[in-house]
């Protein structure tokens, strides 16, 4: 074996000692958002569980879902590839889109593995485990429930929807939203890596559809109430339109509120870095805007406020995973 490559053995051996003895962090979302979260987490701590919401019924992974009877693979996918040690490789491999083909078309290469492996093992958590495995994945990836859900709405104007997809649509407020069944089991990892938590995080991510499924699981949500570890909701940058079109930070944690009961949450962190207006302009013709900091509201709901400069200075207006990260940690130092 040649110097390097033991330097490089050892500098690896000593990385992993090291992020075992990070603090214990469950981290509740879906979408685009969570994984964002993930990557900036798993330079500091591999103690991580990552807890997903299978309410997804769109694209790639409703299609799956339907033909194939499982889990929808694409946010789990997403944490999956945020949490692997070859990040990059694994991105343009396992979120590679089929253009053409039939049958293949708009299906993403990871997706097609994960359902290949569920065949294979029989098991949906287990196919995910399988596959944490090949891709040496920093942490665990898990599921909020094993139960097939779905997920529906109540908008302010008394319509009723069903579908992930559908509720992301929306152009009406919406009052809240469930599961059905509602009496969906939590899986057991999930709710024991809530127990035994430093630090639980909600988001970043879709409010409605991709924060709020997890926690309308029973268990999920006794657990997160329940535990003594430190609880945070990361809020969005931007509004969503239509389903957070209007909202100011306290909107967000008055909408967990008002699903969950008030007073259990510790701390909500903020971005406050002044976003370029050039930066805007697409996203103003979408309909979204920056969410609006009403600091005394917050303070009165009994959260302690953390703010500062989270934003990716890329063209899209998002969290940096770094900054972020290192946001989180500091709650807990």
């Amino acid at each position: 074996m040649k110097v390097r490559d033991i330097a490089r053995f050892f500098s690896g051996f000593f990385r992993s000692q090291t992020l075992k003895r990070g603090p214990r962090i469950a981290a509740l979302g879906g979408g685009t958002g969570l994984p964002v979260l993930l990557r900036g987490l798993k330079k500091y701590t591999s103690n991580i569980t990552a807890i997903v919401t299978v309410a997804d019924d769109g694209g790639s992974s409703g299609r799956l879902r339907g033909e194939f009877g499982i889990l929808p693979p694409g946010d789990i996918r997403n944490c999956l590839v945020a949490l692997s040690e070859t990040e990059s490789l694994t991105e343009k491999l396992f979120n590679y889109r089929f253009g053409q083909g039939k049958g293949l078309a708009g299906h993403s290469l990871g997706n097609l593995l994960i359902t290949a492996m569920v065949d294979i093992t029989g098991d949906f958590q287990t196919a995910i485990q399988e596959i944490s495995n090949v891709l040496n994945v920093c942490g665990q990836v898990v599921p909020s429930t094993l139960d097939h859900v779905t997920l529906n709405a109540e908008l302010v104007d008394g319509t009723h929807m069903f579908g992930q997809s559908r509720i992301a649509k929306v152009d009406t407020p919406i009052k809240r939203v469930f599961l059905t069944p509602a009496n969906c089991r939590a899986v057991p990892d999930a709710a024991a890596a809530i127990k035994r938590a430093d630090l639980i995080l909600l988001g970043p991510g879709s409010l409605f559809t991709s924060v709020l499924p997890n926690l309308l699981v029973p268990e999920i949500s006794l657990a997160v109430k329940q535990t003594r570890a430190v609880k945070c909701y990361i809020c969005n940058i931007m509004t969503q339109p239509g389903e957070t079109s209007g909202f100011k930070a306290s909107d967000h944690l008055a909408a967990i509120y008002n699903h969950m009961g008030e007073g259990w949450l510790d701390y909500i962190i903020i971005n406050n870095k002044k976003i370029a207006p050039v930066r805007l302009v697409k996203y103003a013709r979408e309909g979204a805007e920056p969410v609006a900091v009403d600091l005394r509201t917050l303070q009165r709901m009994g959260v302690k406020v953390w703010r500062g400069d989270l934003l990716n200075e890329q063209e899209l207006v998002r969290h940096d995973p770094e900054k972020l990260a290192l946001a989180v940690l500091s709650l807990i130092r």
